[in-house]
């Protein structure tokens, strides 16, 4: 057969691609980096981030990805925009079909994080972008001094509605249970602020609007009634769904759809290596997707290596 294209694909330019990358670049492996969209991921719609180890201060997500590419770079990796449709195994490599060519490799880091979940209740899909939104970095200024509502009790729901206090005169924060699950302090933050109501043991069964977003119709989960709530916009913070649609039959997913993997970041199939948001594990932060993607290129350089040497 003909020599591959690359020894090493990695697939998504988050911090745990990008920390992958600059990990095989140094490595000298023969790496190509293919990212959808932007590199960064889920970091750039990150207005600020302070527990990330080195900046005492706190750094912003832009600043911190720009960062990060610009050290990769250094090391001269190709990064290319391409949507990776499907990874077909070979007998001695794998297949990357993109939407205009196939590029093979030797071996495939899977990086490609994952994405807001929705509610999938009626108005929501129909006020998309019109008062609908899953990023509060993105489009809390569209909300100056309006009421908006905040849907979710996790690190990200308590840190965007803090976000989006600096914007809209007032935040409901919406949460099916009667406790937040965000962490102690950011749950100190949101019940100390007095322009954010939280909504205890309810769901929002139907956002309301014509044109625009004009309200949401909320059903408390313990008595079962329903009440209106008036608001310009709806911010929808309730976890994430792994963007891993694409090797659904190369490597053993979880229930949610999240990559099995091994401490090694080593999945199912021989030579695929999974890191940061799309893997199954307990805590994604910048900080351990940072951590697997280390540990997956160095994990794919010894595999590589007993590949070239039987």
């Amino acid at each position: 057969m003909p020599p591959v294209d690359h020894e090493l694909i990695i697939v998504g330019a988050g911090p745990a691609g990008l920390t992958a990358g600059l990990y095989a670049a140094r490595s000298r492996i023969n790496t190509l980096l293919i990212e959808r969209l932007s590199p960064g991921g889920q970091v750039l719609n990150t207005d600020w981030v302070d527990n990330y180890p080195g900046f005492p201060e706190g750094v912003s997500g832009f600043e911190l990805i720009d960062l990060m590419r610009a050290q990769v770079e250094r090391f001269d990796l190709p990064i290319v925009s391409a949507q990776v449709i499907q990874i077909l195994p070979q007998e001695d490599h794998f297949s990357v079909l993109l939407p205009e060519k196939n590029i093979t490799a030797k071996a495939i880091i899977i990086a490609t994080g994952s994405a807001p979940r929705k509610l999938e209740v009626a108005g929501e899909k129909e006020l998309g972008g019109k008062g609908v939104s899953y990023c509060g970095t993105c489009d809390g200024p569209f909300f100056r001094d309006q009421t908006v509502v905040a849907v979710g009790g996790g690190d990200t729901a308590c840190q965007e509605a803090q976000y989006l206090t600096r914007f809209a005169k007032k935040v409901y924060l919406i949460h099916r249970r009667n406790e937040l699950r965000a962490q102690k302090i950011l749950q100190e933050k949101i019940l100390n602020n007095d322009k954010i109501q939280v909504v205890w043991d309810s769901v929002v069964e139907r956002i309301q609007g014509e044109k625009g977003v004009e309200g949401v119709v909320l059903k408390n989960v313990k008595t079962g009634e329903t009440k209106d709530l008036s608001a310009e916009g709806v911010f929808i913070f309730t976890g994430l769904t792994p963007t891993t649609e694409f090797c659904c039959d190369l490597v053993d997913l979880d229930g949610k759809g999240f990559i099995i993997t091994d401490p090694e970041m080593a999945t199912s199939r021989a030579g695929v290596f999974a890191a940061g948001d799309c893997r199954s594990k307990l805590l994604r932060q910048i900080s351990t997707a940072v951590g697997d993607g280390a540990t997956a290129a160095f994990a794919a350089e010894h595999y590589l290596e007993s590949e070239d040497h039987g």
